[in-house]
């Protein structure tokens, strides 16, 4: 079949700062994980790119190399259009995978841990809401009758509700109730995405009949990182990287230091992958079993 040239959804040039071709890969990259762009697929010409991201073609080449180098692309050239690789799934998620973006990553490899039919994940995060996020996908799999676990364990470590965390934290300290707006705000955040992933997962009960148990613990400390571990055989991690920015909360601006866990990249190591890769996921299970046995404590997803 021929493939058919990808529409670019009517996007006008923006007005706001111009982006970096890593943006622009990024941006092209998660719309080939997510189908938007499929397999085998023609991409919108350079030009047509550079209009709807408002860049040069300069840096629109440079995005489509870099997904090109990551065999996620075929055929970028000056000429026709670059088309989606035919085989997606090892550019995705094999072990020779480059990091990428959590919103990118995580989701297709927690689908393939959804083909086994015993789902082990356990997580460590700031406010689940990667996960919750990621989770549609085999969510959305299983009731498409593509995926049928037989049982579904989740362990979620997050941070407890009566510490002070190190982040997100206002800018100026010394600015009135700015700490304790931000707290309310996460803790806003991470009680409603556990809820949702609770919700959704224990869903499965009723309408497939899977045995799923959901289970919440809470942190004394705010994690530097996010940690993922996928039925005994794979980690992923990502570094919590804090940036500047400004959030309105009750109708005021607000300076803070925060990390935008979505962003941020994540690495993947695979048991099956060698003696490194292996050691590694062993001790990420240690590790996170010790916190999840010793000083974690209940966690109630209430304000």
């Amino acid at each position: 079949m021929e493939p058919k040239h990808a529409s670019v959804n009517g996007r006008k040039r923006s007005q706001r700062p111009q982006k970096s071709h890593r943006e622009v890969a990024d941006e092209l990259r998660a719309r080939i994980a997510s189908g938007e762009l499929r397999p085998g697929q023609r991409m919108p010409t350079q030009a047509k790119l550079a209009d709807e991201f408002g860049v040069e073609r300069g840096a629109v080449r440079q995005a489509l190399r870099i997904l090109q180098s990551e065999h996620l692309l075929t055929n970028v050239s000056k000429g026709a259009p670059a088309t989606v690789a035919p085989d997606l799934r090892k550019a995705l998620t094999g072990p020779g995978a480059p990091p990428q973006p959590t919103m990118v990553a995580l989701a297709p490899r927690i689908a393939a841990a959804f083909a086994a039919p015993h789902v082990e994940i356990d997580a460590l995060c700031l406010t689940a809401v990667s996960l919750t996020l990621a989770i549609g996908e085999p969510l959305r799999r299983i009731h498409a009758g593509q995926l049928k676990p037989a049982k579904v364990d989740v362990r979620v470590l997050l941070p407890s509700r009566d510490i002070s965390l190190a982040f997100p934290t206002p800018v100026d300290a010394s600015a009135d109730d700015a700490d304790e707006r931000l707290r309310r705000r996460w803790l806003a955040q991470r009680n409603a995405q556990g809820q949702v992933l609770r919700h959704n997962l224990l869903a499965l009960r009723s309408t497939h009949g899977i045995d799923v148990r959901v289970s919440f613990r809470a942190l004394p400390f705010t994690p530097p990182l996010k940690l993922y571990l996928l039925n005994g055989a794979e980690a992923l991690f990502a570094y919590y990287t804090l940036t500047r920015r400004e959030v309105e909360i009750d109708h005021q601006q607000l300076q803070m230091y925060d990390a935008a866990g979505i962003q941020s990249l994540l690495f993947a190591f695979e048991q099956a992958a060698g003696l490194r890769d292996m050691t590694f996921v062993e001790q990420s299970h240690v590790w996170f079993n010790a916190l999840w046995e010793t000083i974690s404590s209940e966690l109630v997803l209430t304000s």
